[in-house]
């Protein structure tokens, strides 16, 4: 019996090439291109939608042969639609992934999250996604951008806690860095995660390599049942092909580290994480070209989850609290 089925949150993308230049065609249209804000280093090229829920459009390398793509790069319907699930990496906030029938416990209350998004049977991924975020400080190879969310309460289903939250994006040292902070400006305490949802070029000869302990299982909506074994954790250290098993599975206690590889290319890309990102998704459903591995600090459902703190992870955050951890993915070619 497989773990999980197809997640219907997560729209089917097209394939997109490693290397193409006419993926970043919409970087041409003068009207997408004012809204975006582009940093550059050497030859690397990190593209950012501030008001596409503070998402990452490309990241990219300029070469002679063209743009190599290290992250699945937008497309123009991505733009079109305004959709932050095609872009190329969004920020998680307050929380990562889904919650189960969009309630939870807390702090004595019943937290409702359900009635703002039909598309979703479970709350999914927080709200900074869903908003605008502000550009701030900025420079050629950096950008701050911001988000504060203010409670709404005749808005169905609006997250009750008053945050603000920042992404400082950075390239340098031939790497992307993306440092993710938040803190509680409500009156009393938070429960709170967070994460980021990179996707990654899916090809015949991808494989991903990561030290994991155990897997999450999950039922047929995508939610955990229980963690323990599973070869997927063997296949990840030893180098898994997406296709290997249909997963849209959380891995606890990873070291951190994961390197996804595209040997046929000779090149390969290592996403390292600060603690408390202690958790990992794969995201890398069958028959499908998508392909995610996630940093996040908590795994899914994890208001809900009973079990160890270290194995379900978020934390709770007390008024005027603050947390902040960094993120980057570095790229390696031979």
């Amino acid at each position: 019996m497989r773990d999980v089925s197809r997640s219907p949150a997560r729209p089917p993308a097209a394939q997109p090439a490693t290397r193409s230049a006419a993926q970043l065609a919409w970087l041409d249209d003068p009207e997408i291109a004012a809204r975006l804000v582009t940093l550059s280093a050497g030859a690397l090229r990190a593209v950012l939608a501030p008001e596409l829920g503070g998402a990452l459009a490309a990241f990219y390398e300029v070469t002679p042969e063209g743009p190599v793509h290290w992250l699945r790069p937008a497309f123009r319907e991505a733009f079109e639609a305004r959709d932050p699930l095609r872009m190329a990496s969004f920020p998680l906030l307050p929380y990562c992934n889904r919650i189960r029938d969009a309630r939870f416990e807390f702090d004595g209350a019943t937290i409702d999250l359900a009635g703002n998004d039909p598309r979703f049977a479970h709350a999914l991924h927080g709200n900074a996604w869903r908003h605008p975020w502000r550009v701030g400080a900025r420079s050629g190879n950096a950008v701050d951008l911001h988000f504060e969310h203010n409670p709404d309460a005749s808005v169905t289903g609006d997250w009750p806690f008053r945050y603000r939250a920042r992404q400082r994006i950075e390239l340098r040292d031939r790497a992307l860095h993306i440092t993710l902070s938040a803190q509680n400006l409500a009156g009393r305490p938070m429960p709170f995660g967070m994460g980021h949802h990179p996707y990654y070029p899916r090809t015949a000869a991808t494989r991903i390599h990561a030290d994991v302990q155990a897997m999450w299982h999950a039922d047929a909506d995508v939610l955990p049942t229980h963690v323990g074994p599973h070869p997927a954790v063997d296949a990840l250290r030893a180098g898994m092909s997406p296709d290997a098993f249909d997963l849209d599975n959380n891995f606890s206690n990873w070291s951190r580290v994961a390197t996804i590889a595209w040997p046929d290319e000779h090149r390969s890309l290592t996403m390292r994480a600060q603690a408390p990102f202690d958790h990992m998704v794969v995201f890398a459903p069958a028959n499908d070209p998508q392909l995610c591995v996630e940093p996040v600090t908590n795994t899914t459902d994890c208001f809900n989850t009973v079990g160890v703190r270290d194995q379900v992870g978020g934390c709770v955050l007390e008024p005027g609290e603050q947390i902040e951890a960094a993120l980057s993915w570095t790229p390696h070619r031979e």
